[in-house]
Formats: C-alpha cells, sequence, structure tokens
C-alpha cells in the first residue's frame, strides 16, 4: 500500500506539515478575568528544535514520542499561526483536544467537530471554552493541577502539544493563498509544562465548510511539540530563552495595537462542555494560596484593529 504519511519539515520558526505550516507565537498573557478580551498580537515566533538532534540532552518521554520542542516561561502564553493550504488539524494539549476537551482523539468526527480547517481558521489561540470565546494557552508546570490535561485527562500527564494533520483528497480543493499574519512585531517544579486556561480572549473555531469526506484518512500524520521550561531549555540546547515579552498592561499603555478578526459569519463550532468548565490558572492560583494582584484591561477602542484574511483594515 502507498504510503501517504506527510512529509515532515522544521524551519527555524515553523513546522511545515504537507502542504500546512504551523508557526508558535510569542504573545500578551491576557488577563484572567471576568472580560473578553480582543486578539493580542505577534511578538516574534518560538524557534522549534528537533528532538532528535538533541537525544542524550532531552527526558526519556521526549525520546520515545520524537517529534520537536520549544522553549518557554512558566505564565508565558502562545497562540497558533497557520498559513499553506487546507489540512485537518486535530490539536491536543497534551492528551486533551482543544477543540472538544475528549482524550486522545485520533479519527476526525463531524457530529461533534474535533478538528480545525487552517488556514480557514487563520489561528487558535486557546481552548474552546465558551460561546464566541477561548481560553489563553498558557505554560504551566505539571503537578500542580495547573494544566488542562491534569484536570481532563484519565492517564499520565504528557505536556506539550500534539498535532493529528489529514492532508485533502487529491483535486479537491483548488490552489490556495495563505492567509496574512497579523503580527505588530516579528521556573517551574516539574520539568515537564503543559498548557492551562488563561483569560478569555475573543475567537470563533470554524466548522468545516469542505465536509469530513475531503479528507484522506491514509494521510494522517501525528506530531509531538514538547515544552521546556527556561532552566531545562538551557540545559538542552546550551543557549539561553529570549527575554521574556512586555506585559499586556504596559503594551497597552503605549497605544500599540489589538485585533479583531471579521469572519463574515463563517459561524462557530459549539463550546465543549468539558472545557468550559476547567479551572483557570487563577482559579488553581486561590486553591494554592496565592493572590492575584493582576489588574484588568482597557482597551481603547481606538487601539482595536479589525482586520480579515488578507489586509489589515
Amino acid at each position: 500500500m502507498e504510503n501517504k504519511k506527510l512529509r515532515i519539515k522544521a524551519e527555524t520558526d515553523s513546522l511545515v506539515i504537507g502542504g500546512l505550516s504551523i508557526s508558535f507565537e510569542r504573545t500578551l498573557r491576557i488577563p484572567d478575568d471576568d472580560q473578553v478580551y480582543p486578539l493580542p498580537p505577534s511578538l516574534g515566533s518560538f524557534f522549534i528544535y528537533k528532538v532528535e538532534d538533541y537525544l542524550d540532552k532531552v527526558p526519556e518521554k521526549w525520546r520515545e514520542l520524537g517529534g520537536y520542542f520549544i522553549g518557554m516561561y512558566q505564565r508565558e502564553a502562545l497562540w497558533l499561526n497557520f498559513s499553506g493550504s487546507p489540512h485537518a488539524l486535530i490539536v491536543d494539549a497534551g492528551n486533551i483536544n482543544a477543540i472538544t476537551g475528549n482524550e486522545k482523539e485520533d479519527l476526525l468526527n463531524d457530529a461533534d467537530q474535533n478538528y480545525i480547517v487552517p488556514p480557514d481558521q487563520p489561528w487558535l489561540d486557546g481552548f474552546n471554552a465558551g460561546e464566541g470565546f477561548i481560553r489563553q494557552f498558557v505554560a504551566m508546570p505539571i503537578g500542580l493541577g495547573y494544566t488542562v490535561e491534569e484536570q481532563l485527562s484519565q492517564t499520565e500527564a504528557l505536556g506539550g502539544m500534539r498535532f493529528v494533520v489529514f492532508a485533502p483528497k487529491p483535486d479537491i480543493i483548488p490552489e490556495y493563498s495563505p492567509l496574512l499574519k497579523s503580527s505588530v512585531m516579528e521556573c517551574s517544579l516539574n520539568d515537564s509544562m503543559g498548557l492551562a486556561a488563561g483569560g478569555k480572549m475573543k475567537q470563533e473555531i470554524y466548522p468545516d465548510e469542505y465536509g469530513i469526506d475531503v479528507w484522506d484518512s491514509e494521510s494522517k500524520t501525528e506530531i509531538y511539540i514538547h515544552v521546556a521550561n527556561s532552566q531545562q531549555f538551557s540545559e538542552i540546547t546550551g543557549r539561553n530563552l529570549m527575554p521574556s515579552p512586555v506585559d499586556a498592561d504596559a503594551y497597552t499603555n503605549n497605544g500599540y495595537p489589538w485585533f479583531d478578526l471579521y469572519n463574515e459569519n463563517k459561524g462557530d463550532v459549539k463550546a465543549a462542555q468539558k472545557l468550559s468548565g476547567v479551572k483557570s490558572i487563577k482559579a488553581v492560583d486561590e486553591e494554592l494560596g496565592e493572590i492575584s494582584n493582576e489588574p484588568s484591561l482597557n482597551i481603547p477602542d481606538s487601539q482595536i484593529v479589525t482586520i480579515t484574511g488578507k489586509k489589515k483594515v
């Protein structure tokens, strides 16, 4: 039988799987309060490293799973940026599907859509935890109950992210022009880092407009992306992480833009009940006796820029 697995290639700051390119964008961590915030900018892409190049230094679990890794500070946020041609993509935070909250789904499900279709879905900033909003992806150590995976998984937490990618069947989707990336700028108790639920952000998860029959199940390709904390990253690579991004309050006070995506009524996949009930970082902090003094943000309308797929408005 012909091997239809997709070719995987790691650029310095992006991962190319078949015809789909994924980058991991450093960004502002929005406040974990009751407000729903606009989309924060990119502050540059995380560099991507191949596990195979550091086999004598990475954790045993990483050697077993293979894949790639990035380095993040504790409580640092990221979002996923997509370009290239349409593919079906399952995004797991460790073992937990970021769209449904279910554990390690390997097959596409159109009855309760458990995947996205980038780059029609141009970005994914977090967990599908509410109607019209997500909860931001924020790196936290495994072991204290912060990560969504620890709260929902019945198995040992893996940390990091897992992608399962499906290419379209031949000659169905015409040549595609990638969407424009919207950007304004191009230590933990446990070595393992996973993704926790941060603040609320306005973002829809678009329904699959092509239909599940378009995607080639034989092309299914699985990739693991591990997350190293700052100390672990230095020990593995011999490099230091870039300084952590400016905080959201300082960014806003200096008049820089936030974003709102004009989506032309593409619809919104139903929020996942499992994910709507996960504890946010602030909630776990309070359980552990940590008091958050993080202020809410007041973002003037004049600083919110509406963008479409191809240009800024």
